[in-house]
C-alpha cells in the first residue's frame, strides 16, 4: 500500500519544519495521533518515536533519513509488515509558502492484508496528520502559538488511557 498527501502551507519552510520536526506536539494538532514519546529531545538518525493512534497498535518508528529543515524518513516494522514514512517540505515562490508532502508505504508478506483491513483508516490518518501540520505551521506563522485540539470523549477515534505509565511507552 502506498499513500501520498500534499498541502500548500501559508508558512515558510523554517516555520513548517519547527512543527513537523517536533512529533511530541502532533497529538495537539490532529485527532489521528493520541500520544507520542521520543527517545531523544530532537529528531536525528536513530531516534525512536513511539506513536499511539486510535484503533491501531502502537508503533515505534526509527528515523532513518534526515535533512534538517526539509525532510525526514522513518521506518517501523511489526507482524510481517515494514512501513516507511516520509515527510518533506519544499519552498514555494518567494518562500513565504511551503509544500508539505507526506508519504507512507507498507511492504511485506502481510502488507496486502493490512491494506485491505485498515487501508482506509491509515489513509485518513495520514490526511489528518497533513492537515494538522498545515494548521499548526500556519498558526505559528501568524501567532507563534500552536492550536490545541480538544478531544471529544465520545469521538469515534478514541482516547488515550490517562492511566498509562510513561515507562510503558518506550
Amino acid at each position: 500500500m502506498k499513500i501520498r498527501t500534499e498541502a500548500l502551507v501559508d508558512a515558510g519552510p523554517d516555520v513548517l519544519w519547527k512543527v513537523m520536526s517536533n512529533p511530541t506536539q502532533w497529538p495537539s494538532l490532529t485527532d489521528s495521533i493520541t500520544a507520542v514519546e521520543m527517545s531523544d529531545e530532537s529528531l536525528r538518525i536513530g531516534t525512536q518515536v513511539r506513536i499511539e493512534q486510535p484503533r491501531l497498535r502502537p508503533m515505534v518508528w526509527t528515523v532513518t533519513e534526515l535533512t534538517p529543515g526539509s525532510s525526514f524518513g522513518w521506518t517501523a516494522s511489526a507482524g510481517g509488515v515494514t512501513t516507511v514514512g516520509t515527510h518533506a517540505i519544499t519552498p514555494v515562490g518567494s518562500g513565504e509558502t511551503s509544500r508539505l508532502v507526506l508519504g507512507l508505504e507498507q511492504t511485506g508478506v502481510l502488507a496486502p492484508l493490512i491494506g485491505l483491513l485498515a487501508g482506509g483508516r491509515i489513509r485518513r490518518y495520514v490526511e489528518l496528520e497533513t492537515a494538522g501540520l498545515k494548521a499548526g505551521a500556519e498558526a505559528m506563522a501568524g501567532s507563534a502559538e500552536l492550536p490545541r485540539r480538544h478531544r471529544d470523549p465520545s469521538s469515534r477515534l478514541g482516547r488515550l488511557d490517562d492511566n498509562k505509565r510513561s515507562s510503558d511507552l518506550l
